[in-house]
């Protein structure tokens, strides 16, 4: 899926941006990169329906009910309700998956934990963004480690 951005993808040292990540110059951002984002929330969107039924019963036996696994996107920290990834060249527009209960907290976010999908940010001309890097990545399995560190 990414294979003809992998090329122009490289470490930004600077920015110090996690290895689960890709840093994708605005030169390169365009209907391709659209696309695909477009199909790493659909994939998001699947999984997280999946999770939710897999823990829910698992969180309730610890005192954590109501857990809610969902893709949250906002631009510029405004969180969008019915939001859909057409929007996603906003600049600062982010799409993550946002996991959360009710009951105790490791901290005081938001959220219980998210997993960043796509965050398209930038200054004034130029721009840049990260996506998360199916290449070298388990969607799948960084949820579920994310699930098993919050049951801890």
């Amino acid at each position: 899926m990414f294979d003809k951005y992998k090329k122009l993808f490289k470490y930004d040292e600077q920015n110090n941006i996690d290895d689960r990540y890709v840093l994708i110059p605005v030169s390169t951002i365009n209907e391709e990169l659209t696309k695909n984002i477009v199909e790493l929330e659909k994939l998001g969107e699947e999984l997280t329906m999946v999770l939710q039924r897999k823990y829910a019963k698992v969180f309730e036996n610890q005192g954590k009910t109501n857990l809610s696994i969902w893709i949250s996107r906002d631009i510029d920290g405004d969180e969008i309700e019915d939001s859909t990834s057409e929007k996603c060249l906003v600049k600062e527009y982010r799409s993550q998956i946002a996991i959360d209960y009710d009951g105790q907290k490791l901290n005081e976010d938001i959220y219980a934990e998210t997993i960043c999908l796509w965050y398209y940010f930038g200054g004034y001309l130029k721009g840049s963004g990260t996506l998360y890097d199916l290449s070298k990545n388990n969607l799948e399995e960084d949820i579920e480690k994310a699930l098993v560190m919050l049951l801890n």
